[in-house]
């Protein structure tokens, strides 16, 4: 029962209820790609089996007598991909039955086709044969394409603005980014020896966290979706890559591959394949079976690839140095009762340290051995550190972490058990020795810090062992200071080698989440608390143009270049004093400026005070005296008796 009466008259509750319905004669031109696109795009599609498929070209034509002989080498190579159900060799019409050179293998999933396509395309059977396999649905997309060619759109040129614009900042200041409130925002500040500068600050740039290139030109943050890589002055978005739940990524050293960008490599099991650029084709159409391969690495600053392959065996493990493009072998070590080794270039491509950890008889646990390979020697020689533990229990010594001075000679070692842990310091020298020059002991450190510029070095006991940080200058091995900073998980060097950070990070430790900023020498700068601060990351700088002819004269003439610095950290401090008293007198002058209108509506309104005081003007002292009355009050205050002849 609805109540009326409070309704307007002219509403006419007999009227009829509009229509919605369509007219007879209206067509609809809509169609469900424009009206539902989005959707119709993620309608799944129909899967009848087709996608776990792959054809495999350029196979063997053989006859009947040899099929099956084919059928077996076709399985050795292809099931480590995954089970095969099912394959097909079509034959050519005739007596002879010869097979076509191509074949149908489906797999039990798709990921396994993908996989094999990955693996197996190109594979070299025999100097004859080269197999090109694709998943038999790209067909589909192959044959969809026109006869016809079209002459590909020109696209317009984008400005990304100056890609290295923070270069030029004429305070020469580095900048790092950080990740705080845990992951939810992004900000990239200008290092300053007094407070950090925001230069650019985001919410929800990144959902993991984020990586710099090796340059310091883009900027990389981490989606859901892929990988997106920002750049220029206002870090505008230079690229976007696809890659579903993507959680690593890597830059080569020149932002492109090797050392200097002309190849790339890729490890399978048993193959070592190399790519060579703008191609991406494999080198030499074929990749090196190399049986048992564990690991590679790339020099930094030569093509060539280091890798080795553990004992099978009677045969011993091996450390291969190869030269590229040519293939060439030129170096080989040969290792022994071999359990696990480890590949450390030092940054110039000088020196490789193969860490090798043996099980030798008679020795309990495991004893390790340094490997150091002369680059820039002919032959390339190697050298041997024994890491000798206890003579007496026969025990070897555990190594915790190694590292070489980035620009020299030098290499640290952190050895030992807790809390017993030494740290020692070597010099490979030209006469082909390699000297211990120093061993602290007792050190409370789980980690190397090497500065970018060499010689100086922190030794940091990170998480677990409370943040201790030794600083410490390698030529002469002195220890400049011994701070904490407590339950600090992360060390970052500052490219110039000027500043470190220690940080505590949120995704390690839930409270205390800081950075700090320290001088070279342990001398503390800052403490900068950021509410579940995660991560921070110095940006990387290109290499210098200067020749080191130009950087011998510098330092030649370091004392002139200091005064001016010096000079210039003083008109620094100065302009801060200066800015300090102009905004002292900034706030003096708005106080005079009220004072002066607070006075002002004061004398207006005294008529008003006047009538509302009867006539009494208060605001003198000695206004009205004629009403006054003067009261005299006395104060007993003290009586003292002194007698007479005192």
């Amino acid at each position: 029962m609805h109540d009326t009466e409070d309704m307007p008259a002219d509403v006419d509750f007999d009227e009829d209820e509009p229509s919605f319905s369509d007219p007879e004669d209206f067509e609809d031109d809509v169609d469900d790609e424009e009206l539902l696109g989005d959707l119709l795009r993620e309608k799944p599609q129909e899967a009848d089996g087709i996608d776990s498929v792959v054809v495999v070209d350029n196979v063997p034509q053989v006859g009947p007598e040899r099929l099956e002989k084919l059928k077996n080498v076709i399985h050795k190579i292809f099931s480590k991909f995954g089970k095969i159900t099912n394959e097909f060799y079509p034959t050519v019409d005739g007596p002879e039955g010869l097979t076509k050179g191509y074949i149908f293998l489906e797999y039990g999933a798709p990921t396994q086709a993908l996989e094999a396509v990955k693996n197996a395309d190109g594979y070299k059977l025999d100097k004859q044969h080269t197999f090109r396999v694709n998943v038999f649905t790209d067909f589909d997309k192959y044959m969809s394409i026109s006869d016809e060619w079209e002459t590909p759109e020109k696209q317009p040129f984008k400005d990304f603005g100056n890609m290295r614009h923070w270069m030029e900042d004429p305070d020469c200041r580095d900048q790092y980014s950080v990740i705080y409130e845990s992951g939810e925002r992004t900000a990239i500040f200008n290092n300053d020896a007094k407070d950090p500068i925001v230069s650019e600050e985001r919410a929800r740039w990144t959902e993991t966290y984020v990586r710099w290139s090796p340059k310091g030109t883009y900027l990389a943050t981490f989606h859901q979706r892929g990988i997106a890589l920002w750049g220029g002055e206002k870090f505008k978005q230079i690229q976007r890559f696809s890659h579903q739940g993507v959680s690593l990524i890597d830059f080569s050293p020149c932002e492109r591959w090797s050392h200097d960008g002309k190849f790339f490599a890729r490890m399978t099991q048993d193959t070592l394949s190399i790519y060579e650029t703008p191609s991406m084709g494999l080198l030499d159409k074929k990749s090196l079976k190399i049986s048992g391969i564990k690991d590679f690495s790339w020099s930094p600053g030569d093509n060539i690839i280091a890798f080795w392959v553990p004992e099978d065996k009677d045969i011993p493990a091996r450390v291969t140095l190869m030269q590229l493009p040519s293939r060439q072998e030129i170096r080989v070590r040969n290792l022994f009762n071999v359990v696990d080794c480890k590949l450390h270039w030092q940054r110039q491509g000088d020196y490789l340290c193969v860490k090798v950890d043996r099980t030798p008889k008679g020795t309990q646990g495991v004893v390790t051995n340094f490997e150091i390979f002369r680059m820039r020697e002919k032959q390339v020689p190697v050298d041997v550190v024994e890491m000798k533990g206890d003579p007496e229990s026969k025990t070897a010594e555990s190594i915790i972490a190694f590292a070489w001075e980035p620009n020299g000679s030098k290499f640290a070692v952190l050895h030992g058990e807790s809390p017993r842990i030494n740290a020692s310091f070597y010099h490979v020298k030209n006469n082909g020795k390699i000297e211990l020059i120093k061993m602290f002991d007792k050190q409370q450190a789980n980690s190397i810090f090497w500065s970018p510029q060499g010689q100086f070095m922190v030794l940091a006991g990170l998480r677990s062992m409370n943040g201790a940080l030794a600083f410490v200058d390698t030529s002469d091995c002195t220890m400049m200071n011994m701070v904490e900073h407590y339950m600090a998980s992360d060390v970052e060097w500052d490219p110039t080698g000027r500043y470190l950070v220690t940080s505590v990070s949120w995704w390690s430790h839930k409270v205390d989440n800081a950075y700090w900023l320290w001088t070279f020498q342990g001398r503390l700068l800052q403490k900068n608390n950021k509410d579940r601060f995660c991560q921070l990351l110095w940006r990387p700088r290109p290499a210098t143009l200067l020749t080191q002819d130009t950087i011998k004269v510098i330092k030649k003439d370091l004392k002139k270049y200091s005064k001016i610095f010096e000079q210039k950290d003083r008109l620094s401090q100065s302009k801060a004093s200066k800015e300090l008293v102009d905004k002292r007198r900034s706030m003096m002058e708005d106080y005079r400026t009220y004072r002066e209108a607070a006075l002002l509506q004061h004398d207006e309104q005294k008529a008003a005070r006047l009538q509302l005081r009867g006539g009494v003007d208060t605001d003198e002292l000695d206004s009205n005296t004629d009403d006054w009355e003067e009261e005299t009050i006395e104060f007993f205050i003290n009586e003292e008796i002194i007698p007479l002849g005192e």
